[in-house]
């Protein structure tokens, strides 16, 4: 794993009813037991920004990625992508995990491309603890005079996670293109605070 990241570590900052998994049995045999697999039964994700993908309700599996998609109108997909888990989804893409690599690759259907997003899970893991944390804590000062200066804070909060992230895994922000690029946009355009955080209660009232 390139990552660290622990189930307590999420419950103690989220708790554990923010905290989504999915079951073994969701995944096809042959991914099960993968390390990736693993990571998304047992430490699972703080929901929000990232939404893991429901079982079918009938068959208790997740859907691969030749249910959701056209494999093959995808020019840079791998042999067998078809194949592949689809674990969750992220702004317009489908985020499928491959098995053999533990890649995490996301899936546009509007754009038909596919791109490689993540060198493991933990680093999916990671991007998206770093900035549900960000989202729920950031706190804007309240005052129109120190505007700016809060949306430059905040805009080197969103830098930090990505240099941070990139110097162990350059695959989540190697362009400004990638899903979580955009999602770091939206995050320091002040877009994505949500509910009753700070930065939600000073920027909506």
């Amino acid at each position: 794993m390139l990552f660290d990241v622990t189930r307590r570590e999420l419950a103690d900052i989220f708790g554990e009813d923010r905290l989504a998994t999915l079951p073994a049995t969701a995944f096809p045999p042959f991914s099960a037991d993968t390390e990736g697999a693993r990571l998304l039964q047992t430490v699972g994700v703080p929901t929000g920004t990232l939404r893991l993908r429901e079982p079918d309700e009938d068959f208790g599996r997740l859907p691969l990625v030749q249910d959701v998609v056209d494999a093959g109108d995808f020019e840079d997909a791998s042999q067998g992508a078809g194949e592949w888990p689809v674990i969750g989804w992220l702004l317009n893409a489908h985020l499928a995990l491959d098995p053999g690599s533990g890649k995490v690759h996301a899936f546009d259907a509007d754009e038909e491309t596919v791109r490689e997003l993540h060198t493991d899970v933990s680093s999916l893991l990671q991007v998206t603890l770093r900035f549900q944390c960000l989202l729920e804590e950031f706190t804007f000062s309240g005052d129109d005079g120190d505007e700016e200066a809060d949306f430059e804070r905040l805009d080197r909060e969103v830098a930090r996670v990505r240099q941070e992230t990139s110097s162990m895994d350059p695959l989540p922000f190697q362009d400004d293109e990638t899903v979580w690029s955009v999602v770091g946009e939206e995050i320091a355009a002040g877009l994505r605070f949500r509910g009753n955080s700070p930065g939600a209660r000073s920027l909506y009232g």
